[in-house]
């Protein structure tokens, strides 16, 4: 049985979702659909990237990806179809794909399919009957015009001065837990086992190591671990906290590496 997941920015209670996937369901019955999220903030390609980049791939492959967010058909971008790894994503070129992953698709496909049913619900209009047509078997060549490049953005990266990393908060999780863009791999070249010091928006808020679990730490209590993304997270045990140190997206996080001497 294939599998189409959704991601969009609509809400989960919304009729839109509701009208995609009985699209879905009536075109192909056998299909298994399911949800990654509906809680995408409204047009913010950045945090369905994130959501998408860090859950796709537990998928099996050959899964077909809808992502129903910025796909405002106003805008002039191509709706497309890529096969990545081994996966199909169908959405809008406006730069989402260039952030879920560096890798150059297998296959860029410009859906070739009109949109006059229902012009500004382009998931309705065209995105499910693409996506039933590629659980159907049919090759992805064959939906459209072959392309060459994907519009590109740059994602916003951890900067680096000496032993010093500037990083900021991209994500915030369910638990309130601040997900950063500063990676292991980054911390690891940086620091070279040397003592640091983590600073969460000012230097009232200092952290000086790096938990493996959230339990190592006393509840209530500030932390830092790398978690299974291999990002720097910042957390309170059982805590909430965003909310009690008013953090928000684009919060700065900075390391200082230390001489070992000052330690």
């Amino acid at each position: 049985m294939s599998i189409i997941t959704l991601t969009t920015d609509w809400k989960q209670n919304d009729f839109y979702t509701g009208a995609l996937k009985g699209t879905i369901l009536t075109k192909c019955p056998e299909i298994q659909i399911v949800d990654i999220s509906h809680q995408i903030p409204s047009f913010n390609i950045s945090q369905a990237a994130f959501v998408i980049k860090n859950s796709y791939y537990h998928f099996p492959k050959g899964t077909i990806h809808i992502i129903g967010v910025d796909a405002i058909p106003d805008k002039g971008n191509n709706y497309v179809a890529i096969k990545l790894n081994g996966h199909f994503f169908i959405g809008c070129d406006n730069g989402i794909f260039s952030l879920i992953v560096k890798d150059k698709p297998e296959n860029i496909i410009q859906l070739n399919k009109k949109t006059n049913n229902y012009p500004t619900f382009p998931c309705i209009s065209l995105f499910a009957e693409t996506a039933c047509e590629l659980a159907k078997g049919r090759p992805i060549t064959e939906l459209g015009k072959k392309m060459n490049e994907l519009i590109t953005r740059i994602p916003l990266r951890a900067t680096i001065d000496d032993k010093v990393i500037a990083g900021s908060v991209i994500y915030i999780d369910s638990y309130k837990n601040a997900i950063t863009n500063i990676t292991n791999e980054l911390f690891d070249r940086v620091g070279k086992n040397l003592p640091f010091e983590i600073f969460i928006q000012s230097r009232k808020y200092r952290i000086t190591r790096i938990n493996k679990t959230y339990s190592e730490t006393s509840v209530g209590e500030l932390l830092a671990l790398f978690n299974s993304s291999g990002l720097l997270e910042i957390a309170m045990n059982k805590a909430n906290l965003t909310d009690l140190l008013n953090l928000s997206i684009g919060s700065t996080v900075r390391i200082d590496f230390l001489d070992k001497k000052k330690k």
